[in-house]
């Protein structure tokens, strides 16, 4: 029904902002929607499709707003209604598409209808929209089930009812301040049908939607065999809390209500989930043609700097996800993920190796068929930041663990724009301003002004990629075809004669095609791909 509409996010290259450290307009050290509007024309110089805005809705903050106290508002800290009306407007003059970060599985616990559940009876309408359960052991001491919080602990607290008497427990399969909503009860989706329509009504172009995996759990909440699992690997990997066949349901109804407003207009609103689930055939099912149009492939990210393990994890998203008649998100970081310049550096090797995988992996993404998403500050090619001070660390992780393993404010530190010294032109208030995290004194050498002089430089490697990706036609949707290459090197043709190769060694090894060399990650003599290195070629064979 809707092939007359030109489907534009089908090889869209989108710009994740990470709002509190975009850009801050105001001087208090946090990033704002005043901030981001500053900076779109430095994303339409860079050449990205979109953005995708991380939530700035009311929130008390305990996971950065991922805790959601009113969908339908901006929380002062980032601006107003008004603010992100005028930012929506110069996104639309600049032809940027912009999408929201949409929380559906969890709320705040200051959300107003949590609240009424705290003060409501057990059994009670108010508790139903929430997983409310009456504790095992004596008194109900214990929790209803076994199963963790992916940020660590029981997903289960205990709540004091109104004659001051401990009570019920509350399911959160994140952080206490985030319950989980009951998607069983109609108010729920009745609700989030609102979410939708308000914020389509002020011109966005569709919804990243978070957890998307999650929002169902079993009816009966029973134990789980693995009950530590969501919390040791921080990922979905309960089958009793995660991708309930029912949560299928809402996306077919979810897009249903984006064609409606795309056949007022013919411009198509875009679901993309972040989905976590075992395999790319499990992935494929969310983005079946009545579903969601997109759901991020993780399993780029997650591979091993490996030749055969790319090769591997690329041929099945073909397979199974681009079977559906969708495309590939690919995606190889985000505010969740350790940086790629640090996740794939190896220290003993030395220093430059992260970077120069980092360079080649960029490449070759841009190369494959289907969509991509870009987090920020990796088109400068920022490293993680693996040495904050306990103190200032803000992750709910740590807060919960009291461990730094997996915590993510090291890939969310304040970008880097101008100068020598912290704020490094973050903020507009003083030198002595300082940002919600702190800056180490190197990121003056990854600075965006620094970036754009710089002919040989993360940025410019982004942006030359990028303004390929758009002006050859092998380029963005379509198939690839797998090329035959020495051990250690992948290559794959598109289209009418364009070659991506990538060098996964150390050493130099011989191009495996021939012709005319458009663009490379690193030096690249004629003939010769060196190692870490990606690069196209127009093969002339």
């Amino acid at each position: 029904m809707l092939s007359k509409y030109r489907r534009w996010w089908r090889d869209a290259v989108i710009y994740q902002v990470y709002v509190r450290s975009f850009l801050d307009s105001t001087g208090d050290g946090i990033g704002d929607l005043a901030g981001v509007r500053a900076g779109l024309p430095y994303l339409k110089k860079l050449g990205v499709d979109g953005i995708w805005l991380s939530p700035f809705y009311p929130s008390p903050q305990h996971d950065h707003g991922y805790d959601v106290a009113d969908y339908c508002d901006v929380d002062p800290l980032f601006g107003d209604l008004a603010e992100f009306d005028l930012l929506v407007a110069a996104a639309r003059r600049l032809g940027v598409k912009v999408l929201l970060d949409v929380v559906p599985n969890h709320c705040s616990s200051e959300h107003p209808w949590f609240k009424e559940a705290l003060a409501a009876a057990p059994g009670s309408a108010a508790r139903a929209r929430f997983h409310f359960a009456d504790g095992r052991g004596t008194d109900g001491c214990e929790p209803p089930n076994n199963w963790h919080s992916m940020f660590g602990g029981p997903a289960w607290t205990r709540v004091v009812e109104s004659d001051g008497r401990p009570g019920q427990w509350y399911l959160h399969m994140f952080a206490p301040e985030q319950p989980d909503w009951n998607w069983r009860v109609p108010d729920v989706a009745a609700e989030f049908d609102r979410v939708l329509r308000f914020w389509l009504d002020r011109g966005v172009d569709g919804f990243r939607i978070d957890v998307a995996a999650g929002l169902f759990k079993h009816p009966g909440l029973p134990d789980s065999d693995d009950p530590e699992a969501d919390a040791r690997t921080r990922d979905s990997v309960n089958p009793l809390a995660w991708n309930q066949p029912e949560v299928h349901d809402v996306w077919r109804h979810w897009r249903a209500v984006c064609e409606e407003y795309t056949a007022r207009d013919g411009h198509e609103r875009l679901l993309v989930g972040e989905v976590s689930v075992p395999s790319a055939r499990e992935h494929a099912k969310y983005v079946r043609s009545d579903e969601l149009h997109q759901a991020f492939f993780f399993d780029l990210l997650s591979a091993p700097w490996n030749a055969d393990a790319f090769r591997k994890v690329i041929s099945e998203a073909m397979q199974d996800i681009a079977g559906t008649g969708s495309t590939v998100t690919w995606v190889l970081n985000n505010h969740d993920q350790v940086r790629t310049v640090t996740r794939y550096g190896e220290p003993a090797t030395g220093g430059g190796l992260g970077a120069a995988r980092a360079r080649a992996a960029a490449l070759l993404m841009l190369a494959l068929p289907g969509a991509a998403y870009i987090y920020q500050g990796e088109e400068l090619g920022l490293p993680e930041v693996v040495d904050l001070p306990d103190d200032v660390l803000t992750d709910p992780i740590f807060r919960r663990t009291g461990s730094r393993a997996r915590i993510r404010d090291g890939c969310r530190v304040p970008l880097p724009w101008s100068g020598q010294a912290s704020p490094f032109g973050f903020t507009s208030g003083a030198e002595s301003a300082r940002p919600w995290l702190p800056q180490p004194s190197y990121f003056a050498e990854y600075a965006t002004d620094r970036a754009l002089a710089d002919t040989r430089s993360f940025w410019h490697l982004y942006r030359d990629g990028l303004q390929l990706r758009a002006a050859l036609p092998q380029l963005g949707e379509g198939m690839l075809r797998w090329v035959d290459t020495p051990p250690g090197v992948l290559a794959f043709t598109r289209g009418d004669g364009l070659v991506c190769a990538v060098n996964f060694g150390t050493a130099p090894t011989p191009a495996p095609v021939s012709g005319t060399p458009l663009l490379s990650s690193g030096p690249c003599p004629i003939g010769v791909l060196p190692g870490s290195t990606a690069a196209w070629w127009i093969n002339d064979l």
